[in-house]
This record gives C-alpha cells, structure tokens and sequence, in this order.
C-alpha cells in the first residue's frame, strides 16, 4: 500500500510537469497556463451541473421511496471527477472529465462495479473501519 501511494504522490506529479513542459513547448507557456485554466474552469461548471442532475434524481427517487443505487455511485464519481480537476495537471483534467462525461462515466462505473463484485466475492476487504467504544 505504501509503494501505491509513494508512486501516486511523487510518479504522477513529476508525470504531469513533465508533460506540461512538453505542451509549453509547442503551444508556449502562457497558451499552456490558459489551457489548464480553462480545463479547471469547465471542469467545475461542469462539475456543479452534473452534481446538481444526480441530486435531483436521489432526491426523486427517495421521495418514490427507492433505493437509490445509480445515482451514489454517479455522485461519487463527480466528487473524484472534480477532484481531480483541482489538480493541476493534462492526465488528471483528462481522468477528471472521463469521470464527470456521462458517457464515460457509465464506463467506469461498470468498471468499479465489476472489481467491487469481485473483491466481495474473494472476501477481500475494501475498507477497514475500527469499531472500539470508548
């Protein structure tokens, strides 16, 4: 877990300031900073809008009284979506926009579905919570 995290947090930073230079240099650097910008700007518009759908829809389903399955699993891919799209960075914008597009958000979410189905069927454990009273 640790090497995960050690590569997440050193690997994917130097990764993306590796490709930022590279853009900078065929577009040049001030094309560059507006660029990011300007993801980072959509990317909350874009953000807040397709939140604000999927709280509608839970809100509508709650009040039919269904058990709203779809819609925690869209809003906590908008929640990474625009997370990664604080960070700036082309890789991260480009993982926050596939998780904010409702196309490729379907995607991924089979995608988690099936990994999730399969780790429960291994038994593995997803997250460890401690239960201890005080």
């Amino acid at each position: 877990m640790f090497a995960k995290l050690l590569f997440l947090f050193t690997a994917v930073p130097l990764l993306e300031l590796y490709l930022l230079i590279k853009v900078s240099e065929h577009i040049g650097g001030l094309a560059t900073i507006v660029l990011v910008g300007a993801t980072g700007f959509f990317g909350v518009v874009l953000a807040k809008s397709q939140g604000f759908l999927v709280l509608r829809s839970l809100q509508g389903d709650i009040s039919q009284g269904f058990m709203p399955k779809n819609d925690i699993f869209d809003g906590l891919f908008i929640l990474v979506g625009g997370a990664f799209l604080l960070t700036p960075g082309l890789i991260t914008d480009f993982l926050g926009f596939c998780c904010l597009i409702p196309f490729t958000r379907k995607i991924i979410k089979q995608q988690a579905r099936k990994w999730l189905q399969k780790k429960m069927e291994n038994g593995d454990n997803i997250i460890i919570i401690n239960n201890y009273k005080k």
